[in-house]
This record gives C-alpha cells, sequence and structure tokens, in this order.
C-alpha cells in the first residue's frame, strides 16, 4: 500500500523531468531551422549610366495635327449616334442628330410673320406710289406723301425683322445635325442615343487620319535656344523608329503648362506608318547656337518600371555587398518616354534591380541571373 502511495506521489515528478528533456531536445532543431538561409530571389540588374548629349532633349507624345470636339449650340435629345470610337468618318458625315421639333415649330412662325409682313409691305407700298402721284398733281399734302411714307419703312423693316428670325431658326436648326468637320477618326465617344445633349458639351471627339506631330514641352532655361525650324530628331521607342523632325510651333507662354513651354515638331509625311497618337517620343533638338549645348551630361537614366512608389517617396533597390536587397530613396527629373532622370539617391555605374521573380523587401537575399 505504501509502495504505491509512493508511485503515485513520484509520477508528477518524472512527468516534469521527461518535458524538459524533450524540449531540450528539440531545441537545438529549432535553432538549426532558424540558421538554414532563405532562398535567394532572381533578379535582373542594369547599370545607371550617365549620358552626355549634344542639344536640347526633351520628351514628349505623338498626336494628331488636328483634332475636334464635337458638341452642339442646342438642348434637346440625342435621336441619332451611331458611330463608335475607332470608326472612320469622312467630311461632311452625319454623326449625330437632335430632336428639334421645337426650332421646327419657330421656323414655322417665322415664316408666318414673313407672310404677313410681306403683305404689309405690298400695301404700303400702294399707298406711298398712289399719294406720290397725287402729291405731284398738288391733291395731297407734304405730311400726308410722309406719313405714308413712314407705314411703308415700318412695313420693309418688319419683313426683314421676320426673314432674320427665320435665318435664326434655320442656323439653330443646323445644330441639331451635326457632321464631320473633315475625315479621321473616332477617338473618344461621350453619349448614346437618348440622352440629351447640352450646348457646348462634347460629344465625340475625331483625329484627323494618318496627319501626326510631336507635342513636347521645354523647361524655361532652354526655351531661349528653340527656335521655329531648326531640325530635331525624334525617337519613338515602342516601334524602334527615328527619324528627323523640324520644329514648326513654339509657344510663348507658359502660364497653363506648368511652367513648361510647349513645343510642336512636325513627323514627316513619310515616317507615319505604325504610328498611333499617345506614343511617346523622345526630341533631341539643335541647339540656337552654333556651338553645341550640353545638356543632361551627369544625368542618370533608370527605367520607370524599376521605381518603387512608397506614400510620397520613390525609390529603387540596389545589390549590398552581402549580397542583399537594398532600398534607395532617390529624387527624379525628368521623363523620356520609358526612361527617367535621377538626380540624387544613384551614383553613375552603380547596379540597381530592374526586375525580380519574387517579392522584394530590404535586407531580402537576391541572385543575379
Amino acid at each position: 500500500m505504501n509502495m504505491q502511495l509512493n508511485r503515485n506521489r513520484l509520477m508528477p515528478f518524472f512527468m516534469i523531468v521527461s518535458l524538459l528533456m524533450i524540449q531540450s531536445c528539440s531545441q537545438p532543431e529549432k535553432t538549426d531551422m532558424r540558421a538554414n538561409p532563405e532562398t535567394p530571389i532572381l533578379v535582373s540588374i542594369g547599370s545607371a549610366a550617365g549620358e552626355a548629349t549634344s542639344g536640347i532633349q526633351v520628351s514628349g507624345q505623338v498626336e494628331a495635327a488636328q483634332t475636334a470636339n464635337i458638341s452642339t449650340r442646342v438642348m434637346g435629345f440625342i435621336t441619332m449616334l451611331k458611330v463608335k470610337e475607332g470608326d472612320a468618318v469622312s467630311k461632311g458625315q452625319l454623326l449625330v442628330s437632335i430632336s428639334n421639333q421645337d426650332i421646327l415649330a419657330k421656323r414655322g412662325q417665322s415664316d408666318a410673320q414673313i407672310a404677313e409682313a410681306q403683305a404689309a409691305l405690298n400695301s404700303a407700298q400702294k399707298d406711298k406710289e398712289r399719294f406720290t402721284i397725287l402729291y405731284n398733281q398738288q391733291s395731297a399734302t407734304a405730311k400726308e406723301l410722309d406719313n405714308v411714307t413712314l407705314q411703308y419703312n415700318a412695313a420693309k423693316a418688319r419683313l426683314d425683322g421676320a426673314r432674320q428670325m427665320r435665318n435664326e431658326a434655320s442656323a439653330m436648326l443646323g445644330y441639331t445635325q451635326l457632321t464631320a468637320p473633315f475625315s479621321g477618326i473616332v477617338t473618344h465617344k461621350m453619349a448614346e442615343a437618348g440622352s440629351m445633349a447640352s450646348p457646348g458639351v462634347p460629344l465625340l471627339t475625331i483625329e484627323q487620319k494618318g496627319s501626326y506631330q510631336v507635342s513636347a514641352t521645354v523647361p524655361e532655361n532652354t526655351i531661349q535656344q528653340i527656335r521655329q525650324g531648326v531640325k530635331a530628331m525624334v525617337t519613338i521607342k515602342a516601334i524602334n523608329k527615328t527619324f528627323a523632325g523640324e520644329v514648326t510651333q513654339v509657344n510663348q507662354s507658359s502660364q497653363y503648362t506648368g511652367g513648361q513651354y510647349l513645343i510642336k515638331v512636325s513627323i514627316p509625311d513619310t515616317e507615319k506608318n505604325g504610328l498611333y497618337a499617345g506614343m511617346y517620343a523622345n526630341v533631341s533638338i539643335e541647339a540656337k547656337e552654333s556651338s553645341p549645348v550640353k545638356t543632361n551630361a551627369a544625368s542618370v537614366m533608370v527605367p520607370v518600371t524599376s521605381l518603387i512608389q512608397k506614400d510620397q517617396l520613390t525609390g529603387l533597390y540596389t545589390i549590398g555587398s552581402n549580397g542583399t536587397a537594398l532600398l534607395r530613396w532617390v529624387r527624379l527629373g525628368k521623363t523620356f518616354g520609358d526612361q527617367v532622370e535621377v538626380l540624387s539617391g544613384l551614383s553613375k555605374d552603380e547596379k540597381y534591380i530592374v526586375q525580380a521573380e519574387g517579392n522584394l523587401y530590404n535586407g531580402a537575399p537576391v541572385k543575379i541571373k
């Protein structure tokens, strides 16, 4: 009996000792698991090379040489709008029809007023002719002739007013049948049949087909070096095309462009194949002075896709000496197509991560492909 009691008292002690032994044996396994290195993330790297270019380097976009927003001056329901985005339209083609019953009624009223005014004018003209004869025969006074002449002039003025009212109604009627001002492509459709059209609100946008130019912005410190007619080299990386153009327009004000001056560069007809409005373009413009002007001599260019955005900060990943990813905050400058200028935070010829096959974070082990 006593032995059984002693066994029961010693049982909890043996259980505690067993748990401590199991824990001590499993501790090295956890340490070994933590000591195992993480699988490196495969990355592609690039080199931040500086550019030394002659002339003025700006970026812009290809746009149609002529663009029109189709709108109306009347309010009414759209009864017909059959074109859609991407449709080709010809000059004079009917695009939009707007309900016009009220304008037709006003024109009908004008027609009735014209008929009434014409009848009154015919009667006043006969009275004038009759009193003119009587006055010449000294059978009517000058006062009577003046009165009938005044009535004739008033009738003539009422007829002219009625005709102008009809012209106004006809002009307003023309705004209910909207046609294409030139041949082109419908690029934007902002309304559908059955909706209400309001005065001045665009319903369609048309761009002239096959006529393109490059629209670019120039900072104020270099706008004096650009003049109309100078040559410019245009590079469009999307289609791997480079050609010579010419500056056709230089805007003298930057009030509505954020301190940047807008310029237009022509595109030759022989280079328009394969172009689409909205493509990014890099433009190199000859400087006004005879000696070359060096710009961006120490600039560092990186792809836009390699940048990391976090709140209001912009950065990219570099590779540390121990083979890990290091997040570097940078300050950016101008954008040239798919490349952006790094003003500070990245040195020339310094390696950075362009693309990674995994989620990068600060200190993550990486392996170059």
